[in-house]
């Protein structure tokens, strides 16, 4: 289990970018981006500080949602880890407490598909510290207020990558599976309420990576590999790009990128917006779920903001985040507007603040 090494020692591993063009270009001139987002503001606080959790948004009935599902509170143990979910209308003054989904856990992944909310996987910590994986897919329906049971995740997974491609299936990418990372990639059909295995990842298998779909590409980096010899668990800069094959959705054409720009990060917020896939915030010192690293020391935020654009082949570096934050699962996004939900900041601090940001057409 990821908590049961505790004299590990995370090697941080820092990796220099490629030298090319776009294709393989690691880093782009900022000034080009400098149009492509506004300033960061703030939405109306949560009614309970949150961390671990996952997010969403949607529209229904005119209406502009943003959801936080399960997680974790501002103890930091075990004992904190809840089923609570909160649901924000766009223009209201406060957030209300919705009904969860029954079952506790934290490191889970929500993605919108017309009009509801499909809540994948995450894991359970005991009292004596063992964890388990959940399969577990609860779909929400905020028209509704109800909540159902999806078939569950042939190989249940926490700390994975999501992503919706085309408006319709449902991608999760690698992650931790009880014991150790897998490679697998599962995708997920909300209208046959079916799953189906695609290509695997090349690389070494990951959790606490982040990343996301934009057009027909799968983009995600970072995250933790594990090892069979101390330290186990080592912050990694891999980067890869998987193309899907619009006549097979289960074939995935996979290739690696260099590294994005800055040190590599581990639980940023992540998703696939337009031509980019887009992350904020993480930390470079690993953890399990406490904020205190595999190494022991504290793990402090970022302020990283910076984007893969699948047209250019280019990353591209955003102007930082203002507020520095970590231990997200994802962004909730409404049309132009990026929205993190909750997470640690500075000091290992579980904050109920709800951070947002325009983006430009550019």
């Amino acid at each position: 289990m990821r908590s049961r090494v505790l004299n590990s020692i995370v090697t941080v591993v820092l990796i220099s970018a490629c030298d090319g063009g776009a294709e393989s270009s690691g880093r782009s001139d900022a000034d080009q981006l400098s149009e492509l987002a506004g300033s960061w503001s703030e939405l109306p606080v949560m009614p309970a500080p949150v961390t671990n959790n996952a997010v969403a948004a949607a529209t229904v009935d005119g209406r502009e949602l943003v959801f936080s599902f399960l997680g974790l509170d501002s103890t930091r143990l075990f004992s904190g880890i809840h089923d609570r979910a909160f649901q924000y209308v766009v223009g209201d003054a406060e957030w209300s407490e919705i009904a969860g989904p029954g079952a506790g856990r934290i490191a889970g992944t929500a993605q919108s598909v017309n009009g509801k909310i499909y809540l994948f996987g995450g894991y359970t910590v005991a009292e004596d510290g063992s964890e388990k994986s959940l399969p577990d897919l609860d779909i929400y329906d905020p028209a509704t207020g109800v909540w159902s049971a999806g078939k569950p995740m042939p190989l249940p997974v926490d700390d994975a990558v999501s992503g919706v491609w085309r408006d319709s299936l449902i991608y999760l990418v690698s992650g931790w599976h009880d014991t150790d990372n897998v490679r697998d990639v599962q995708i997920y059909d909300p209208f046959t309420n079916s799953w189906q295995a695609a290509t695997p990842i090349p690389g070494a298998p990951v959790f606490g990576h982040a990343g996301g779909i934009a057009g027909d590409a799968i983009v995600f980096a970072d995250g933790v590999r594990t090892h069979d010899v101390a330290p186990r668990f080592r912050i990694t800069g891999a980067a890869y790009l998987g193309s899907i094959d619009p006549q097979d959705p289960t074939r995935i054409e996979w290739r690696e990128l260099p590294p994005h720009p800055g040190s590599p990060l581990y639980r940023m917020a992540s998703l696939g917006v337009g031509q980019r896939v887009i992350f904020a915030g993480g930390t470079d010192n690993p953890y399990n779920y406490n904020g205190i690293g595999y190494d022991g020391r504290p793990s402090g935020p970022s302020v990283a903001f910076f984007a893969y654009n699948v047209e250019t082949g280019a990353w591209e570096t955003l102007a930082d985040k203002t507020l520095p934050s970590m231990d997200h699962r994802g962004f909730a996004v409404l049309e132009d507007r990026l929205i993190i939900v909750g997470g640690m900041l500075g000091d290992q601090r579980v904050t109920n603040r709800v951070q947002m940001i325009h983006l430009n057409s550019n």
